[in-house]
């Protein structure tokens, strides 16, 4: 997804398919920024944060920060992430491409869920206490 979305930007910008407003890359520029602002902040509050899916040895439920507000608040930041790239790069063919990721980390999130509602104490009453997954009031 990630190779075929660039090459598509580059293609896009190349052969000039399908060109946005230059505006549109600098606002998606900024929300680029302050997502990755936020990711940062999601490392800063969780240090038990993998790239496999495990409950570490003294691992405890995080509550507090952007944890308070969404159980999954580094997938919210890098979907805004990931969506907001080829929107930088002025591609829209390659922002469809990129929308595949959305579908992938939900799929993941509920892998994950399970494995923490197994594994690591506390966190069925943090689900009930925070109630959406990605994106508030929604899901």
């Amino acid at each position: 997804m990630f190779v075929f979305g660039f090459v598509i930007a580059g293609l896009n910008f190349r052969f000039e398919w399908i060109m946005l407003p230059n505006r549109v890359s600098w606002i998606a520029t900024a929300v680029f920024l302050l997502s990755y602002l936020l990711y940062a902040e999601v490392l800063r509050e969780n240090i038990y944060l993998s790239r496999t899916v495990e409950v570490q040895q003294g691992q405890k439920v995080i509550d507090t920060g952007l944890y308070s507000i969404v159980r999954h608040p580094m997938y919210s930041v890098t979907i805004i992430l990931f969506l907001s790239m080829p929107l930088v790069l002025g591609s829209i063919l390659s922002f469809a491409i990129f929308l595949v990721y959305p579908i992938i980390v939900a799929k993941r999130i509920r892998n994950e869920e399970i494995v923490l509602e197994k594994g690591l104490e506390g966190y069925a009453e943090y689900k009930k206490k925070v109630k959406y997954r990605i994106v508030p009031f929604v899901w």
